[in-house]
């Protein structure tokens, strides 16, 4: 029998008043209650015209990306500690 999980993941998007700097915040909140937060950034070159979307869409690719790095180290600690220190071959 095939079993299903839900993680929740909610991001939230804030924009400075000048739009030159996007900030976003992930959290992601396990079935099991485990919480991981992340936090990242885009910039505008100020020689750009303003378009919100583009530093959202980086601000959330980034903190994202983060959040999966933050997921990985975390299986491989879990596994680190399962099968014990690693053997030289």
């Amino acid at each position: 029998m095939e079993t299903t999980k839900e993680w929740t993941v909610s991001i939230s998007i804030s924009e400075d008043d000048t739009d030159s700097r996007t900030a976003a915040r992930a959290v992601l909140t396990t079935e099991s209650g485990r919480r991981h937060e992340s936090v990242a950034y885009a910039r505008r070159n100020p020689d750009d015209r303003p378009v919100p979307e583009i530093g959202d869409e980086l601000a959330a690719g980034r903190v994202l990306a983060d959040l999966a790095d933050k997921l990985i180290g975390d299986a491989s600690g879990d596994i680190a500690q399962l099968t014990g220190p690693a053997r030289a071959r």
